[in-house]
């Protein structure tokens, strides 16, 4: 991973892009190719979803597309001096313990709903992985 992001801010170097790669640009950038990604499966069937790994040109898209989503949010974490494994395994653990399993779920691959779970999506900041 550090390789990568120091290939990623090298890359950048070279063609002096670091003034534009300000983290509201940056973050701007990731919304934007997030949705190129979603785009892909836009108007599919949940079947034609799962199966447009199977179709090479989109599968290329698929690929060329996370690849976006990932070089910029791994430029956004330089900006900002995020440590993206880190964070993902802190926010692991706050949802293991906000979203429990249940003792009758263990096994059935469910999870216990929060006492709170009409307000669920009331803070976007508050959404589970």
């Amino acid at each position: 991973m550090a390789a990568l992001r120091q290939r990623l801010v090298d890359f950048a170097a070279a063609r002096r892009w670091e003034p534009f790669h300000t983290p509201k640009n940056l973050a701007a950038a990731l919304s934007v190719e997030a949705g190129e990604l979603l785009e892909i499966f836009q108007w599919l069937t949940p079947e034609q979803a799962a199966a447009v790994m199977s179709e090479p040109e989109r599968a290329h898209r698929v690929r060329d597309e996370v690849a976006d989503v990932l070089a910029y949010l791994l430029q956004f974490c330089t900006a900002v001096g995020v440590d993206p494994l880190e964070a993902l395994a802190a926010k692991i653990e706050r949802n293991e313990l906000r979203f429990p399993v249940s003792a009758d779920a263990v096994g059935a691959g469910e999870r216990e709903a929060p006492e709170d779970a009409a307000d669920v999506n009331s803070d976007v900041s508050d959404q589970p992985l």
